[in-house]
């Protein structure tokens, strides 16, 4: 999604939509600085994404791509156009790449280990110890440390803080304090052990340990942003990778392989049993069954013959097609859906985290009240050394260590015990979405169903008993490809082994027919039965149509030339839905059915579930779900959507929380905020009750974390506390933030 034209109603005049890669950016107000600056040429809207480092920006002809960047690299981040070749690809800021903070990350923990040991134990203590611990600190507070502080220039170049300034200035702050008082007294670590207790100011090991653990934090944020692309790049995967293309050489249609990519409109390729379609098209010859559910969600293959639509990357069960293709590349079906997830991803509401909101306002009263103190102690008592020790008191106690602490540990903690319960929860941003979800949007097909055919019931409509009828049956379709031919001969052979088949023959698309211990045996559709000379009776045409318009499938069964009965089947409802839904209304949650099957079949699943019939949604195609689901956002509902197909990909990326089952698709997988591994719907129930109590400690942790530094603040102003208590303070509330965060590990117990 690069540029496309948009008319504008209005003025008539013509925009471009440009997407932008933009690298830099650490925090929400980052976000509102590019929004901010974008928004001031002239008839420009931008909506920029902070996890995927991106923006959307509607332009008129009259600016230039070249304008949009040079306005944000002088805004202070790096920025380029994403053109289309180049969809799903990462190009994150250097400094914030995951393997590059993996490298600082490990180093600082290297160094920090020893110097905390060393500067904490007074047994490892060596004369001039001081030296070393310093040399230690050193690669840590500078390489380690530089993405804090380049954030922190860039905001304050813009008159402007964020987390990073504070986490840059108390490190700074505590190394250089340290530094000062160690080369203002070579001294003071000359003796080892306790008899060097002077030391104690030295404060190399607080801001060593700070660097190393908000680099954890900044780690696993960097990581999940570095894979939001990949679900575009697992959509795009799921075509087909090469066709059999027919071509007239010397006179005589040959088969060659080409790549899909190769296609072009008006080709003619062969696709075979099990293979993949390669691009949309036309069937010329042929008949099969064709599985749609990656694109579409229906568990039932659809019937295909000349004529007939199809699509590309659906998969043919049975019988050999000849497709002539229609739309290839970007036009077709499984790119425009690659965009939809695009688009849904772009414009999701981008969540400022609490701890950049709330030290929006701190870090500047931080700064203030540091100056202030240096200023008043030196004015006051004319004591130098007295002010200085005082105003860096006051950084250090301000120094995030708990504040840094407050999400990754509860975070880290959440999802550890999350992924023992088999759910996977992505970042901070959904926890928020959470605690807001009113209503939640499930998928039938392999979300509450279990996606695979069974056999619900068999009619007996002759002499021929119900038991018999299964088995001939089993031993007829056991011969078949089709998937519901598989799904009968499944359930007949339960009741034993089945009776061998002769003479078998069938029609794609129409149903089977052998010889079983003597008797003539013609399963399928009524058309199969009629083109066998099969004619059911009034009555027995009104019971058929009777289970069909119940919601499930039916088969007509035939013994030498005389209707038996037929057997139905549907996709099964999974165990534990019901209580699932009951589990999701006590969180306060609205459940709603949606899918790409007929509406008999999801009455019928949702009456099985306990949802209402109100709350059902049939025939949804794919670009359908995004327009319910943006439907239910404009009633001013908070949508959480859980699904587990391709087809379900772009409107979990557009619901508030998507949630996506384990047992799906990549694609739904990389779209969605929270998994659950499992099955079970009763997961998803779980998922959000975890993810809100994991928001609660979360909040709990910033209280203590901002409640120390208000208290703590003006004791180190008045000088009634020094830079040794008031690093015991902030280490403090760091043991109270982590005690927190790891009563989540009973969660679910």
């Amino acid at each position: 999604m690069a540029t496309q034209q948009i008319p504008v109603q209005d003025t008539g005049q013509k925009q471009r939509v440009v997407e932008l890669s933009i690298q830099g950016m650490t925090c929400a107000s980052c976000v509102a600085r590019v929004e901010r600056k974008l928004g001031k040429l002239d008839g420009v809207e931008a909506s920029v994404n902070l996890p995927l480092e991106s923006a959307v920006v509607r332009v008129p002809a009259s600016v230039s791509d070249q304008d949009l960047i040079d306005t944000v690299v002088a805004t202070g981040y790096g920025a380029h156009v994403v053109h289309p070749d180049s969809a799903g690809t990462d190009d994150h800021d250097h400094d914030h790449a995951p393997s590059l903070l993996g490298a600082r990350l490990v180093l600082a923990a290297i160094l920090a280990v020893p110097v905390l040991l060393i500067s904490m134990v007074p047994a490892l203590q060596f004369p001039d110890w001081g030296w070393v611990v310093f040399a230690l600190s050193l690669p840590v507070v500078t390489w380690s440390a530089w993405p804090f502080h380049r954030a922190a220039a860039i905001n304050a170049r813009h008159l402007s803080s964020t987390m990073d300034t504070l986490v840059s200035i108390g490190v700074t702050a505590a190394f250089l304090f340290s530094a000062w008082q160690l080369f203002a007294d070579p001294a003071m670590t000359r003796h080892a052990g306790m008899a060097g207790m002077e030391a104690s100011a030295l404060y190399f090991e607080v801001a060593s340990v700070v660097v190393t653990f908000l680099l954890l934090g900044r780690f696993l944020e960097a990581s999940a942003k570095h894979r939001a692309g990949d679900a575009l790049k697992s959509l795009l995967d799921l075509g087909a990778k090469e066709a059999h293309v027919l071509r007239t050489v010397d006179g005589e249609r040959t088969e060659i392989t080409l790549p899909a990519t190769a296609l072009i409109p008006g080709d003619e390729f062969v696709v075979r049993p099990g293979e993949k379609i390669a691009t949309d098209g036309v069937v010329t010859e042929g008949a099969s069954a064709v599985d749609t559910a990656l694109l579409t969600g229906e568990s039932i293959p659809v019937e295909v013959t000349p004529g007939d639509a199809v699509t590309g990357a659906t998969i043919n069960t049975s019988g050999r097609l000849v497709v002539r293709a229609t739309r290839v590349g970007a036009d077709t079906v499984l790119s425009s859906m690659g965009r939809l997830v695009s688009q849904a991803q772009s414009g999701k509401a981008r969540i400022a985290r609490l701890a950049d909101r709330i030290s929006a306002v701190f870090v500047p009263v931080v700064l203030v009240l540091a100056m202030l103190t240096f200023v008043l102690w030196l004015v006051l008592t004319g004591d130098l050394d007295a002010a200085f020790t005082a105003s860096v008191t006051v950084l250090v106690i301000a120094c995030p260590c708990a504040l840094g602490l407050a999400t990754p540990t509860a975070l880290l903690t959440g999802t550890g015990r999350g992924a023992q319960l088999g759910i996977l929860i992505r970042g901070p941003q959904v926890l928020e979405d959470t605690r807001t979800v009113d209503t939640i949007v499930l998928d039938k097909t392999g979300t509450v169903t279990t996606g695979t055919m069974d056999v619900d019931d068999v009619i007996a409509l002759s002499d021929t008993s119900a038991t018999d009828l299964l088995r001939l049956a089993g031993a007829v379709e056991a011969a078949s490809e089709h998937p519901i031919a598989q799904a009968i001969a499944r359930h007949a052979a339960r009741n034993g082994r089945l009776p061998e088949a002769h003479d078998f023959s069938s029609a794609p698309g129409g149903g089977v027919r052998a010889t079983v211990g003597g008797a003539v045996v013609t399963a399928g559709r009524t058309g199969w039965l009629d083109r066998n000379g099969i004619r059911p009776t009034e009555a027995q045409a009104a019971a058929f149509s009777a289970a069909e318009d119940a919601g499930t499938t039916a088969v007509w069964v035939a013994v030498d030339g005389d209707v038996a009965g037929f057997i139905t089947l549907s996709d099964t409802v999974k165990d534990g839905s019901a209580a699932a839904i009951k589990r999701l209304r006590r969180l306060g949650l609205r459940p709603i059915l949606l899918t790409g099957d007929n509406r008999a079949v999801a009455l019928q699943v949702a009456a099985t579930v306990g949802i209402d019939a109100a709350d059902v949604r049939a025939g949804v195609t794919p670009a359908g779900k995004v327009d319910a689901i943006r439907e239910l956002q404009a009633t001013g509902a908070t949508v959480a959507m859980a699904g587990d197909g391709v087809n379900d990909a772009a409107a979990l990326a557009q619901a508030d929380l998507g949630i996506a089952m384990g047992s799906g698709t990549d694609v739904a997988i990389e779209a969605a905020d929270l998994t659950v591994m499992g099955n079970s719907l009763e997961q998803v129930a779980q998922a959000i009750e975890l993810s809100r109590r994991t928001l609660g400690t979360i909040k709990g942790n910033l209280f203590w974390a901002f409640f120390y530094n208000a208290v703590g603040i003006p004791v180190a102003a008045l000088g009634l506390l020094n830079p040794m208590l008031a690093g015991a303070a902030m280490a403090a509330s760091s043991v109270l933030v982590v005690a927190n965060s790891l009563r989540l590990r009973s969660f679910g117990r």
